[in-house]
């Protein structure tokens, strides 16, 4: 028998999955809510419905270095998209606890403070000084995967 996850290692390989939805040339993300060890939202970073993916038409940032002019963008951040839907569907994360497999920007910091949540737990940095000082009121953790 294989050993049992730990609830953060299970979360984060669940990240990890929905990160492979992406339509982002450059990354792909993922992010999970979890409330009471129960998955609330998921996220992936893309462009806002409706609208066409990176893959068709190309990265509006690409000679733009990693963590700079995120608002060149045109997707959607994976944390953005999983708020967004429990906004949409009235789900609430107030001290809910976000995974995402990278460190979120500012923007999404931003958001991830005014939603309420409580805690996050990401797997890749992201060179974003800003977004670190306003996360730095909330629970922050950096998942180490354990290999066996």
């Amino acid at each position: 028998m294989t050993e049992r996850l730990d609830v953060d290692s299970y979360f984060m390989q669940i990240a990890e999955v929905v990160s492979r939805r992406s339509t982002c040339m450059r990354r792909e993300i993922g992010a999970v809510i979890v409330k009471g060890k129960q998955i609330v939202s998921t996220g992936y970073n893309g462009s806002p419905a409706g609208h066409p993916h990176c893959a068709q038409v190309g990265c509006a940032r690409e000679d733009v270095p990693s963590g700079e002019r995120s608002e060149l963008c045109r997707a959607a951040h994976a944390e953005q998209n999983a708020i967004n839907f429990a906004a949409r569907y009235g789900i609430p994360i107030e001290g809910a606890t976000l995974y995402s497999t990278t460190y979120p920007c500012s923007w999404c910091a931003k958001s991830i403070v005014n939603a309420g949540i409580a805690r996050v737990v990401y797997q890749d940095d992201y060179p974003d000084p800003l977004a670190k000082e306003i996360l730095s009121i909330i629970s922050v953790i950096r998942y180490i995967p354990r290999h066996t």
